[in-house]
């Protein structure tokens, strides 16, 4: 043991240097984070003007200072109303404050990934944090030791190399 406290997922936030990806593989987040605005969603409403604010804030900071924040989503086609939300809200929001999208589209192919392969960040290619989901409701985070970086490094790769930027799935397929 060397004494340092353990990492928590605002600590990896706070302390990046480079780079945090993220790996999303669900088709429902509907009862984490944008609760009321995935509402307004559903029932047809604009997208209020302070959207994401504390997000976008936290992307400009880190985009600002030259790290690169990024995200691939495995997703399936028909989208679910989940994820057209997702994607026209929240990645045509985020995209604006310098955040990444890339879409690996699994409609007409297997997943390149391991089927135990769940969400999560993985911070200069060190250090993973391992996200837990019950029915769409966050339910904490694991921070990995760095020892499985390698391993979290090898599935971002594998994720990039079959995603598209979403800026050409979104011209492709229009949702």
């Amino acid at each position: 043991m060397t004494g340092l406290a353990p990492k928590t997922l605002g600590d990896l936030f706070d302390q990046f240097q480079r780079e945090a990806f993220r790996l999303e593989t669900l088709d429902d987040y509907s009862r984490s984070g944008n609760v009321d605005a995935y509402q307004l969603f559903l029932d047809g409403q604009d997208k209020p003007t302070d959207y994401n604010l504390d997000w976008l804030d936290e992307v400009r900071t880190h985009t600002g200072a030259g790290r690169r924040m990024y995200r691939v989503h495995v997703l399936r086609r028909p989208l679910t109303p989940y994820l057209r939300f997702e994607l026209g809200w929240g990645y045509l929001t985020n995209a604006t404050a310098g955040e990444e999208f890339f879409i690996l589209d699994v409609t007409d192919q297997p997943t390149p990934l391991p089927d135990h392969v769940g969400d999560f960040w993985l911070f200069d290619s060190t250090t993973p944090a391992r996200f837990n989901y019950s029915d769409g409701k966050f339910i904490g985070a694991d921070v990995l030791p760095d020892d499985r970086g390698p391993e979290y490094v090898a599935y971002r790769e594998t994720a990039l190399a079959h995603a598209v930027p979403f800026a050409d799935w979104r011209a492709m397929y229009g949702e």
